[in-house]
């Protein structure tokens, strides 16, 4: 994954603007951006930008630079859409982003039986695939898994993708439980997923440790603080107890589908240092 501190002026493929514009219609560097970039320069002399979308974007939303440089990554492992066409869907426990009305799964505790009953999750594995993208979320804390997608091709008979992951790892000292209501409404996991959550609450492979020992050969280390990895550890207690509850209210085999079989993989072995 190549990494690159980025200058405002730099963002040739995504925004073309100088250092000196405030408050002004920045120039786009690309035509399918919709809308309008807005630049402004902040009273502590940051560059900040926003563009138009359909949630959050303002000055109160703005992307910043310190003074005008921002950190970030570019992954480009997906092949072209000209090759690949992939398919977006909206996330069954997408926030409403309105700040009076709540969603559908917020008022509704049985929620996930709807959804059980709604193609595509009413078959295969993509109940399950949205259970481990839930459990991805809440440990880095991400509230804004409002769409995922797929490769076009293979129908339901394929995994998602996560894209978008902006917003994780903001506040590590805060666990926001409403990221977990998915698997709690659902109580279904695969197992090898369950073997594995497992395997990182042991203290001899544990999360935070194997995560910060992945990261310490990145160009850009530290990418994580220290309170952000213990709160990967803490987080991922909460979802083993989510999981325990489930388990004890509806039972072992009802709640942990075996996705391994007795020839399986067994994901719950020691993690590859």
């Amino acid at each position: 994954m190549p990494e690159k501190r980025f200058t405002v002026g730099e963002w040739s493929d995504i925004i073309r603007g100088s250092e000196e514009q405030t408050a002004e219609e920045c120039e786009v560097g690309d035509s399918r951006l919709a809308g309008p970039m807005l630049c402004y320069l902040t009273i502590a002399n940051n560059i900040c930008f926003y563009g138009e979308c359909s949630y959050y974007c303002s000055t109160e939303h703005a992307l910043c630079g310190k003074p005008d440089q921002i950190e970030g990554s570019l992954a480009a492992f997906l092949p072209d859409l000209s090759l690949a066409k992939r398919r977006t869907w909206r996330n069954p426990w997408r926030r409403s982003y309105h700040k009076r009305k709540k969603a559908e799964w917020e008022v509704d505790p049985d929620y996930c039986e709807e959804v059980k009953q709604t193609p595509p999750y009413d078959s295969g594995t993509r109940l399950l695939d949205i259970m481990d993208m839930t459990i991805f979320d809440f440990l880095m804390g991400n509230m804004d898994r409002h769409h995922y997608e797929t490769f076009e091709k293979f129908g339901n008979e394929t995994f998602i993708i996560h894209l978008d992951n902006g917003r994780g790892f903001g506040k590590h000292s805060h666990d926001e439980l409403s990221i977990l209501v998915p698997l709690s409404q659902c109580c279904r996991v695969r197992k090898s997923t369950h073997l594995r959550l497992q395997l990182l609450a042991k203290e001899e492979f544990k999360l935070s440790a194997l995560m910060e020992e992945s990261l310490q050969t990145d160009t850009l280390t530290p990418i994580l603080i220290r309170p952000h990895l213990e709160a990967m550890d803490r987080r991922l207690r909460l979802v083993l107890q989510v999981l325990a509850d489930c388990i004890e209210k509806e039972g072992y085999s009802n709640v942990v589908e075996d996705d391994q079989g007795t020839e399986g993989l067994n994901t719950g072995t020691v993690p590859q240092r």
